[in-house]
């Protein structure tokens, strides 16, 4: 049984594969300081309360967070046995090597989105991942991944405005009911709400052009679904993404070693 850990900048995510499907999905916040016993106690805890009894054989972890990768590490080799697969370490090979400027350190979460994306929706991609940053990655049409785009995520930059503008609340964030608000809440909603429907739309379109030939576009992450609402920003919306490009590239490293 394979456990699949994908470790963000906000939130660090367990999900357990049988080979066929995700028997169950468990989440934490990123914290580089919480040891391998603290993470098998919530993970234990978590996996009794769902009914899942199983023997974990396998991890395979993707983490952009390098501090917490050692008691990752630690936690696999003591609790399951086993040395985990770390995407971006050589000893994990990617299906199709990256094709971006010698010396690039490209993140381990946009390897395994262009794996998954690669894998369900062939090449031409632009896979759009709304987490701490939101990112924009293009997959090639052989599955390589060849460039992108960074720029602030959605609550980071809601954050900094609301640190950065002492008279403004910190605002939850959802697609307001017009674009001219009547009231501060509001006006901050539309600001970012529709901000960023126009950054995806410009840097799309960007995107296109200068690849020069027709691409798919996969949306990402908890707020894709929001920015989907009403606007035509992604051919197709996958909230597993990340984990499912976790087993194809698990799966590709088992073949090259048998």
């Amino acid at each position: 049984m394979l456990l699949c850990i994908d470790c963000g900048n906000t939130n660090t995510v367990f999900s357990i594969w049988d080979g066929t499907r995700f028997l169950c999905t468990l989440r934490t916040s990123t914290h580089h300081a919480r040891t391998a016993d603290a993470y098998f106690t919530w993970y234990s805890t978590l996996v009794g309360h769902y009914g899942v009894n199983v023997t974990i054989t396998d991890v395979i972890i993707s983490s952009t967070v390098p501090r917490v990768v050692w008691n990752l590490r630690v936690f696999a080799d003591r609790f399951f046995g086993c040395r985990p697969l770390v995407v971006g370490k050589p000893d994990c090979a990617l299906p199709i090597a990256q094709r971006v400027d010698a010396g690039t350190t490209v993140g381990p979460d946009r390897l395994v989105n262009s794996a998954g994306g690669f894998d369900r929706h062939g090449g031409n991609l632009v896979v759009v991942d709304f987490g701490t940053a939101t990112t924009f990655d293009v997959v090639a049409g052989d599955g390589a991944y060849v460039g992108g785009v960074i720029a602030p995520g959605v609550n980071l930059s809601l954050e900094a405005l609301h640190m950065g503008a002492a008279a403004l609340p910190h605002v939850d964030i959802t697609q307001p009911d017009k674009v001219i608000g009547t009231n501060t809440v509001g006006c901050i909603q539309s600001g970012v709400f529709w901000g960023y429907v126009g950054l995806v739309q410009g840097i799309v379109g960007r995107i296109k052009d200068e690849y020069g030939a027709p691409m798919r576009v996969i949306g990402t992450g908890g707020l894709a679904p929001l920015f989907a609402q009403g606007e035509l920003l992604f051919d197709t919306i996958e909230d597993d993404l990340t984990m499912h490009g976790l087993t194809v590239i698990y799966n590709h490293n088992q073949k090259a070693a048998a």
